[in-house]
């Protein structure tokens, strides 16, 4: 899937406070801390790892992008990160209470073998999320401006694919062996920072900045000054509003 290597800082400049968005829908799906542990697995910088210490649970983070670490680490000294990925992670059966996956799913090669990982390794509960919208318009309207065709989005093999809803991600879960409890779609407004965005598309994070690190260096010019175009025109006050949408899935393994 997505080549994230070398963009933990400029993820956790740019899409890592997007991502957190989930945060209080997660934790209040998970029910009380008190101290008990959880995992978060493909805990990129942090950044949602350290809101779930701050209500009160024991958190392990796992992730296997040495970037990604480095800056939960200096970021978040106190959190303890290990290297492991999907669908295959370095803990025993049952190892934590709790079990999050956040924005993880979308992102695998093998979404019901992976959310089979996550129940393994849990003894109680196991939360996941997805998007089920996100507005790449922004950067293909950046792409047409700058007169660039755009990365064709990778898709999984029909086999492996589910549809990207709440109710295709809890029929994925369920096929994956999930005691699907609840699934509730989440929608929020995500206030980007121009220069947060140029960050992402520099830094080479996600989509947008795998297909910039592509161009040349006309191409790469081009996409900036296209870039500046439309953020003048759609930012308020140095910010571009971006409504985003996510499926947020709570179960236990059977």
């Amino acid at each position: 899937m997505k080549d994230w290597a070398g963009t933990g800082r400029a993820y956790a400049d740019s899409y890592a406070s997007l991502c957190v968005g989930t945060a209080s829908a997660v934790s209040a799906s998970l029910g009380d801390a008190d101290g008990r542990t959880l995992l978060d697995v493909g805990s990129g910088t942090g950044l949602l790892a350290a809101a779930l210490v701050d209500v009160g649970w024991d958190v392990t983070g796992c992730e296997p992008e040495p970037s990604m670490r480095a800056v939960s680490q200096h970021d978040h000294p106190m959190l303890p990160v290990r290297d492991g990925a999907l669908p295959c992670l370095p803990f025993a059966d049952e190892s934590f209470d709790a079990v999050v996956a956040n924005f993880v799913l979308n992102h695998v090669a093998d979404p019901r073998a992976s959310a089979r990982e996550l129940a393994r390794v849990a003894a109680d509960s196991i939360a996941a999320t997805i998007w089920t919208t996100s507005p790449t318009w922004l950067w293909r309207e950046v792409c047409s401006r700058a007169g660039l065709v755009p990365a064709p989005g990778e898709r999984l093999l029909p086999q492996l694919d589910f549809e990207r809803t709440a109710a295709g991600f809890e029929r994925m879960l369920t096929d994956a062996g999930w005691r699907v409890r609840a699934v509730s779609d989440l929608t929020w407004t995500w206030h980007a920072d121009v220069t947060a965005l140029w960050i992402s598309a520099e830094g080479g994070v996600g989509g947008a900045g795998l297909f910039y690190r592509a161009l040349d260096h006309e191409g790469r010019a081009s996409f900036r000054r296209a870039f500046d175009e439309v953020c003048e025109e759609r930012s308020v006050a140095g910010f571009v509003p971006l409504r985003h949408s996510a499926a947020v899935a709570v179960g236990s393994r059977r």
